[in-house]
């Protein structure tokens, strides 16, 4: 394989930040690109110089037709499923931006039709490539700090101001709201670097007017003892993540990038982190080529998946209906 052909589905905000990636890959061509809208597709083509790049507003065509090796799904959530079959029971590769699907059922197909065609599939959680995130899952899973006793993840984004009337907010395509769109990310980070187990949850929803929810407090019992606190609040003046992460023997906490190590009565350390070598992009192609094993496969994000689930069906959540609800108050 002289270069590995990418093709994109969906030329919105998050495609251009896989295409900057991708692009800086010598084994790697963009040969083709999908997306609805033709004056998206041809501002992505004129951004990135991709004018050998075969266009279609149908990504059925570009299956059928372009020469690829591998697929990027950037396309609204509920989207996803459908497109991935489709990708892997055409012989791809699929990488696919959270979340990997809107529901467990689909989750597991996915992986099974994988399986079934010995293509790649992986999920684009850019965290698990940040050295922040790597350092806080080692530690841990070192012993750093003894046994998790409990954690606080936290996410405050201008998320309920920022998409009215964008896909977002159309439960038809978003399947959920901020839980399910940015929220998807705080789940995988604490889930992926504690290795625990959810067991039971008690979620409270708020949906601000919105036709999806906005803000979800969600405390989380694991079967290894911990408890957790999930905290997204979509309604927000800014953008600020934090997790605490206390142990028997210490804590962890990260505010926004900067991480702090603290244990009882002792100075707080300030660790040194290695510079960032790879990303969700850079890890799929190099799995492609055989370099590593899959860093973010669908078994884990299928954890996502079932967590978000767990939360929505224990608060009586149906998006769908929800919106239905909204509009009839109005």
């Amino acid at each position: 394989m002289s270069k590995v052909r990418v093709g994109i589905i969906g030329t919105g905000g998050i495609a251009a930040w896989h295409a900057r990636q991708l692009l800086e890959l010598p084994e790697v061509q963009i040969t083709a690109l999908t997306d609805t809208s033709d004056k998206n597709r041809n501002a992505f083509v004129e951004k990135f110089e991709l004018r050998e790049a075969r266009q279609y507003s149908n990504y059925e065509e570009m299956l059928a037709q372009a020469e690829l090796d591998a697929v990027v799904i950037c396309s609204p959530h509920t989207q996803h499923f459908q497109q991935a079959q489709d990708v892997l029971s055409s012989g791809l590769h699929v990488l696919i931006e959270k979340p990997m699907t809107c529901s467990s059922a689909e989750a597991e197909l996915l992986i099974h039709t994988a399986e079934q065609a010995g293509k790649i599939l992986q999920v684009s959680y850019q965290r698990h490539f940040q050295p922040e995130f790597l350092y806080i899952r080692d530690a841990i899973a070192s012993g750093v700090i003894g046994k998790v006793t409990s954690v606080t993840a936290s996410l405050y984004q201008e998320w309920r101001q920022g998409t009215p009337g964008s896909w977002r907010q159309d439960p038809a395509l978003s399947g959920g709201g901020f839980l399910m769109d940015s929220g998807s990310h705080i789940i995988d980070v604490l889930l992926w670097t504690t290795g625990l187990t959810p067991v039971d949850v008690k979620p409270q929803l708020h949906m601000h007017g919105a036709p999806v929810e906005i803000d979800t407090f969600t405390s989380i019992r694991f079967a290894e003892g911990a408890l957790a606190g999930l905290n997204l609040v979509g309604y927000a003046p800014c953008w600020h993540e934090t997790f605490v992460f206390c142990g028997e023997d210490g804590g962890i906490f990260y505010d926004n990038g900067k991480i702090t190590l603290r244990r009882l009565k002792q100075e707080p350390i300030v660790p040194d982190l290695p510079e960032q070598t790879t990303n969700q992009d850079k890890s799929f192609i190099d799995a492609i080529l055989g370099r590593h094993e899959v860093l973010v496969p669908g078994e884990f994000a299928l954890k996502v998946v079932k967590l978000s689930e767990m939360i929505y069906q224990a608060a009586g959540y149906v998006p769908q209906a929800a919106s239905i609800t909204e509009e009839e108050n109005v």
